[in-house]
């Protein structure tokens, strides 16, 4: 009974933290895709294994390419996908701090400008875009869509819904993202 006793103790005490020090395989990173993002066409190249799949528009920053805090600017150069959310979630769905707040908003909804349907988080692989992590510089949906193909964006890349829906159904973690001037 006492030895009983002491393996629940430990188990309650330890269980969960050692589930947590489990080793999870890593990720494959997604080296046959990239997206090629031209700040100057405002669209974005989808590429697999070097061949073009699709071709979407896109919005970059309004005040340009730039990498600095609180700039409000697109980083320009080589990134990759840190991380991917949205999955499954229906079209329109705003995110906050990268949770689903349970509200849609349909295309070209009249109002403000949430983030949503999905998001690609991009980390920064040169010094000239170091911060586009920290910075939570993403490439998402936008209820903005009559906006695309015109510089409009705070920084991020914004998307039709239904485009990003595509995007982020094709490419993984790390899959490379070059942005353009």
């Amino acid at each position: 009974m006492l030895l009983l006793r002491r393996k629940f103790i430990f188990s309650a005490m330890f269980g969960a933290s050692l589930a947590a020090c489990q080793l999870v395989p890593p990720v494959p990173k997604d080296v046959h895709h990239q997206l090629i993002i031209s700040v100057a066409a405002q669209n974005m190249r989808v590429m697999e294994d070097g061949q073009l799949l699709a071709s979407y528009p896109v919005s970059t920053a309004k005040r340009g390419i730039g990498d600095a805090p609180d700039s409000y600017m697109t980083p320009g150069g080589r990134m990759e996908i840190a991380e991917k959310f949205g999955a499954g979630m229906p079209i329109g769905t705003v995110f906050k701090d990268r949770m689903p707040t349970g509200e849609v908003v349909a295309p070209d909804a009249p109002g403000r400008d949430p983030v949503v349907t999905r998001i690609l988080w991009l980390r920064g692989l040169e010094e000239r875009n170091r911060n586009a992590y920290p910075r939570f510089i993403y490439i998402h949906g936008t209820p903005q869509e009559s906006l695309l193909g015109t510089p409009a964006s705070y920084g991020c890349i914004r998307m039709r819904s239904a485009d990003i829906v595509k995007v982020f159904d094709l490419v993984g973690i790390g899959a490379e993202v070059i942005v353009t001037e």
